[in-house]
């Protein structure tokens, strides 16, 4: 077995993808406007997870850039690494987010921005699950994912071979809701992503906040 069939598919896509990735997506109004919603609802020197965090930006660096304490976590290390040098004022760790050690309410809020979609079903719940408890009764969780109900296709992703697993948007939000998590806001947006032959794709952003025990 390579070395490339070792490790975790989802690393050795966005390994290769590198900058070309933000360049395609950093530009989502509709993912600023959500970063928008968190900072207007955040704390003063609030901690936040970032959760898949690639390149740092725009998430990480919003939030770092507006005061808050912020650990970006991805399982691709060419990403971690591009993170730590474009996000000065954040922590980052190469590590997967479904076997990090997460205390239970460590944080303000926690994003999980399409960090999702190459987890299977089962894992996504569990990673959910994770988040919702990783932050304080009253924290806010946003997840955003491509709101279509496939499982397991296998396709393209800017010239990378994926496999994809996602739930349409009233299953993503139940999933939510099994969570702990009370959807506070919904929003759904159609993006291009600036690379070629790329096409619009759906996208939904679930503002949430984690229910009281």
């Amino acid at each position: 077995m390579g070395e490339d069939e070792r490790r975790v598919p989802a690393a050795v896509v966005f390994d290769a993808l590198g900058l070309d990735y933000e360049r395609a997506f950093a530009s989502s109004a509709a993912h600023r406007a959500s970063l928008r919603w968190l900072l207007e609802r955040l704390a003063p020197g609030s901690r936040v997870l970032d959760a898949g965090c690639g390149t740092g930006r725009p998430t990480a660096e919003t939030l770092a850039a507006a005061g808050h304490r912020v650990l970006g976590v991805d399982v691709s290390p060419v990403m971690a690494e591009l993170a730590a040098r474009q996000v000065a004022g954040a922590e980052f760790r190469r590590a997967d987010i479904r076997e990090l050690p997460l205390e239970e309410g460590a944080f303000d809020a926690a994003c999980a921005y399409f960090s999702l979609l190459q987890m299977d079903r089962a894992e996504q719940e569990a990673v959910v699950g994770r988040l919702a408890r990783a932050v304080r009764p009253g924290g806010f969780v946003v997840l955003a994912t491509v709101p279509v109900d496939i499982e397991g296709a296998e396709g393209l992703f800017m010239g990378q071979p994926v496999r994809v697993t996602s739930f349409g948007a009233d299953e993503f939000r139940d999933m939510a809701g099994r969570a702990g998590l009370a959807v506070l806001a919904e929003e759904h947006a159609e993006f291009a992503p600036s690379y070629p032959a790329a096409v619009p794709e759906p996208h939904l952003f679930l503002h949430c906040r984690r229910s009281a025990p």
